[in-house]
């Protein structure tokens, strides 16, 4: 099929724009509700997007993660408490911590991180598993004090690793502040979708200057995004936080398996 000559769309063709659609609205409602829509939208771009140029793909990415992620924030603070005085530190960790992963990111090779990453997500796979109750209520387990230097220090390393690659980054969040910080799963969602922003916004503001922002597509892929975003979470709040657990452990598996195979198959 011939490709669009539009500008800002990297040459995709009338069929990979409506796949990539398609892919953008999944990923944000699986994005809102607990992270990992980078698992669906990213592999998406690297398939039919920009002639499989991986910094193209990965900068346009941004472009509608930003929407989609900002689009759940204003969703979630409309229907549930989020503690914005925690949050907001977390999230200027985690842009800062996102703007130095992009600078890495070109440099990087793509296997380089598969390892780590499939075994810390194996690990907060089973340990979710193996304790039922995690999540299902707030266990605070920091003061007020400590518990902003935690939040603040996980997101900036999260960041790091948001603005290098990516995928994982919303379930690690997640898991950060159910497991480390004490959230219950909704909570923890509604708060990771604000560093969620920062994140995409970090790695965004580092990509622009670049000129690797196929700007026409990544907003067309935006709107999508948005309106997946704003369906995930507003389901997440009316089905609470034991449905949010389920979808966790879901995209938990879903990503040792997309990492493992890539391993596998080099």
């Amino acid at each position: 099929m011939t490709a669009l000559d539009w500008p800002g769309f990297g040459q995709v063709t009338l069929a990979g724009l409506l796949f990539l659609c398609v892919a953008a609205a999944l990923a944000g409602a699986v994005d809102a509700v607990v992270g990992g829509g980078g698992l669906i939208q990213l592999p998406a771009l690297l398939l039919v997007g920009p002639g499989g140029q991986p910094l193209y793909a990965l900068a346009t990415n941004k472009v509608a993660a930003v929407v989609g992620t900002a689009s759940a924030v204003g969703a979630y603070a409309r229907q549930t408490t989020i503690d914005w005085a925690s949050a907001i530190p977390m999230a200027v960790a985690a842009f800062a911590g996102a703007t130095g992963g992009a600078a890495f990111a070109g440099a990087l090779e793509p296997g380089v991180l598969n390892g780590v990453v499939l075994v810390a997500l194996v690990g907060v796979g089973l340990y979710t598993w193996r304790k039922p109750d995690l999540g299902v209520a707030e266990t605070p387990r920091f003061g007020r004090v400590a518990q902003v230097c935690v939040m603040a220090a996980g997101g900036a390393v999260v960041g790091f690793y948001d603005g290098l690659a990516g995928p994982g980054t919303g379930a690690f969040l997640v898991f950060l502040l159910v497991g480390l910080v004490g959230f219950a799963f909704l909570r923890a969602s509604a708060t990771a979708k604000i560093v969620n922003v920062a994140t995409n916004l970090g790695a965004l503001l580092y990509f622009v200057p670049t000129g690797k922002v196929l700007w026409g597509l990544g907003l067309v892929l935006a709107v999508c995004n948005l309106g997946g975003a704003v369906f995930g979470a507003r389901l997440a709040v009316r089905r609470g936080s034991a449905f949010v657990r389920r979808v966790f452990l879901t995209v938990v598996v879903a990503l040792v398996v997309s990492l493992g195979w890539k391993a596998a198959v080099g």
